[in-house]
């Protein structure tokens, strides 16, 4: 038996395998039994990850959507979030727990919530999986604990993770949170200790059982390039980061510093049609909390001074809003539109700030390590995207991590609209929602 052959022996570590990749062009760097059926633990929720942002992005369900919670996802073992049969819990906090905590209870969770069951789910991961060339991969579950024939390799998971980031780089922050409101509890991610230690490190995915070892897909980006590697079997948490780590400085040392970017083509949907179906306008996720630092060159003379002069008018025209809106009578607020509804309609006279009409959304273009380069790409984003950021307010929030490049003062619609056409340039963007 497979499964007999593969389960290693008291004292003795599980198979070991590993794969290196450029991950702008998919270039595979090194590997070492790449190809040899493995147990993927929990890696495997990258697919179910994967499935559960296509599935919000296509209407299928909504992030604020309430999924009800079965006796089967209840039971899951460890680890888990800790939901009870019956429950109601938004779909969102289920994907937090499942990217963050690598939540087993989450994880079926969710694909009960899509296909029905637990069978039919794995039916269209098995899919997925095809498509995106996958070869040697066949789920049986959607959180990746042992179970007869749930099997995968070192390559396709690093596959999998490449789609991960570049077929949803909206929610690709999920992975390098610390830490994530999941509902039920405040949850902390399985692989903090080595998204602290490895520069440039923002996930992917750790996974453990004892037939499989420490697992662990890992991608780290530092200036324009950017290394995923997968390590199965490792003996403990501390020697697979180590070996991890090794892999990754590997792949760096042999990447050249310049590459063109081939982006995978996402995989196509194959929704069973079992689970919740809601139309949706938009299922971005609002807020990272950990964007990545990006390097900037120096900014020319003529940008400083249209920097420094765009910067004077904004400080002006603030103050004086700020004066009047003082000034002005209070009215009760209007409620800002809740994630997954769809926002009203608004006047197409932009302004620079109004306390009414939904403009309490933003965008984030990257995390800088000074406040000068920041205003400097928020300057040079506003000039060249003026169509949709005409009347946002340009503000770099200050954190112990970096300053944030943040446009603020937009509708959802325009927020998302100007994220779209940013990421289709290849500007990292995000939304910010209503705080």
């Amino acid at each position: 038996m497979i499964m007999a052959a593969l389960a290693p022996a008291p004292g003795r570590s599980a198979p070991y395998a590993a794969m290196v990749m450029d991950a702008r062009t998919g270039e595979v760097l090194h590997s070492r039994n790449a190809d040899t059926q493995l147990h993927p633990a929990s890696l495997t929720k990258m697919m179910t990850l994967y499935i559960a942002f296509q599935a919000v992005e296509r209407g299928e369900i909504g992030l604020d959507d309430m999924v009800r919670i079965t006796p089967l996802a209840a039971n899951e073992p460890p680890s888990k979030l800790g939901l009870r049969a019956g429950q109601r819990i938004r779909f969102r906090y289920l994907i937090r727990a499942a990217a963050v905590k690598s939540a087993n209870d989450a994880a079926t969770a969710i694909g009960i919530a899509l296909e029905g069951n637990e069978a039919a789910f794995a039916r269209r991961m098995n899919a997925t999986a095809r498509a995106m060339g996958m070869t040697r991969t066949t789920f049986r579950n959607a959180h990746g604990l042992t179970e007869s024939g749930h099997m995968s390799t070192a390559r396709d998971m690093t596959i999998l993770g490449r789609h991960v980031i570049y077929d949803f780089p909206q929610y690709y922050n999920l992975f390098s949170r610390i830490k994530a409101n999941a509902h039920v509890r405040t949850v902390y991610h399985t692989n903090r200790s080595f998204l602290r230690a490895y520069r440039g490190a923002d996930g992917i995915k750790t996974g453990y059982t004892r037939a499989a070892g420490f697992n662990l897909t890992a991608s780290a980006e530092r200036g324009q390039e950017r290394i995923i590697a997968t390590m199965f079997g490792g003996s403990s948490t501390s020697a697979r980061n180590a070996r991890v780590a090794e892999l990754m400085d590997m792949g760096f040392a042999r990447a050249p510093s310049r590459a063109r970017l081939a982006r995978p083509s996402p995989a196509p949907s194959f929704a069973g049609g079992g689970g919740t179906r809601n139309t949706r306008a938009s299922g971005l996720v609002s807020r990272s909390l950990r964007p990545r630092l990006r390097p900037t060159p120096e900014t020319a003379p003529a940008e400083a001074m249209l920097l420094a002069n765009a910067e004077m008018i904004e400080s002006a025209v603030t103050e004086t809003l700020e004066s009047a809106t003082a000034r002005a009578p209070q009215a009760a607020p209007s409620p800002p539109a809740r994630p997954g509804e769809t926002a009203q309609s608004e006047p197409q006279v932009v302004t620079r700030i109004s306390t009414s009409g939904g403009r309490h959304w933003g965008v984030n273009v990257g995390r800088y390590g000074s406040r000068y380069q920041a205003e400097r790409v928020l300057l040079r984003v506003a000039l060249n995207e003026m169509s949709t950021l005409d009347g946002a307010l340009r503000r770099v929030r200050q954190s112990p991590r970096g300053f944030d490049a943040n446009f603020m003062g937009l509708t959802r619609d325009s927020a998302e609209l100007a994220c779209t056409r940013l990421q289709a340039r290849g500007t990292s963007c995000f939304m910010i929602g209503p705080s």
